[in-house]
């Protein structure tokens, strides 16, 4: 299976990720930042490194479905779950890029014509969960992690963030959605939570008659 985790910067996507792998056994395709060679820059100068780090960015996830696809071909048996999705990167970052005038209209066509063609060869996640944070929650976790480019990073640009985020959720139909809110659930911290977490994909694992 391939489970899909999509929240904005701070949410908690890559904590979840290693969490639920190693309750299921699952295997994590984390997002493409450690090594990144254009994130720092980005949010240094953003219109002059915006189209480049979201070709990166998309380049990276479209290799991470080409994996997914390719082991749901060979009927491999392992189920991957995936830190941020491709479909984020078109429907948000690029977007929200574009309409606060980041990015040039050339580019954004450009990037939204390349990310087109890539849909006709992918086929979405069995489940997406989305994670819903407030603002105040993602600043706390971005300072909490202390990665020194996102230290930098406006409170408008998280706010415009969010908000795409719940347009995309609330026009998702590419399959089965999970919306955990974690600017009340604690799943590091508080055993009883991350429990309330497995109950709610447990109970979409049974009702999709799903194998782990």
């Amino acid at each position: 299976m391939h489970i899909a985790i999509t929240g904005n910067i701070g949410a908690g996507k890559t904590t979840l990720a290693e969490l639920l792998a190693a309750n299921y056994g699952w295997e994590v395709l984390y997002e493409a930042v450690e090594g990144n060679p254009y994130l720092a820059d980005f949010y240094e100068d953003m219109p002059r490194w915006s189209f480049n780090l979201q070709i990166y960015f998309l380049n990276s996830r479209f290799m991470q479905m080409t994996k997914i696809m390719d082991s749901k071909r060979v009927n491999q048996g392992r189920t991957m779950v995936q830190d941020r999705t491709i479909y984020e990167d078109a429907a948000i970052f690029a977007r929200n890029l574009y309409q606060s005038g980041t990015m040039t209209e050339r580019d954004f066509f450009t990037y939204r014509h390349l990310f087109e063609n890539m849909m006709s060869l992918v086929r979405p996640p069995d489940l997406m969960i989305y994670l819903r944070a407030s603002l105040p929650k993602l600043r706390e976790r971005i300072q909490k992690r202390g990665r020194s480019f996102e230290l930098a990073i406006s409170d408008d640009y998280l706010a415009s963030l969010n908000r795409l985020y719940e347009e995309f959720v609330a026009a998702y139909d590419l399959g089965p959605l999970l919306i955990l809110d974690v600017s009340e659930l604690d799943y590091v911290h508080q055993p009883s939570d991350f429990a309330e977490v497995l109950h709610q994909i447990d109970g979409w694992l049974s009702d999709s008659g799903s194998k782990l």
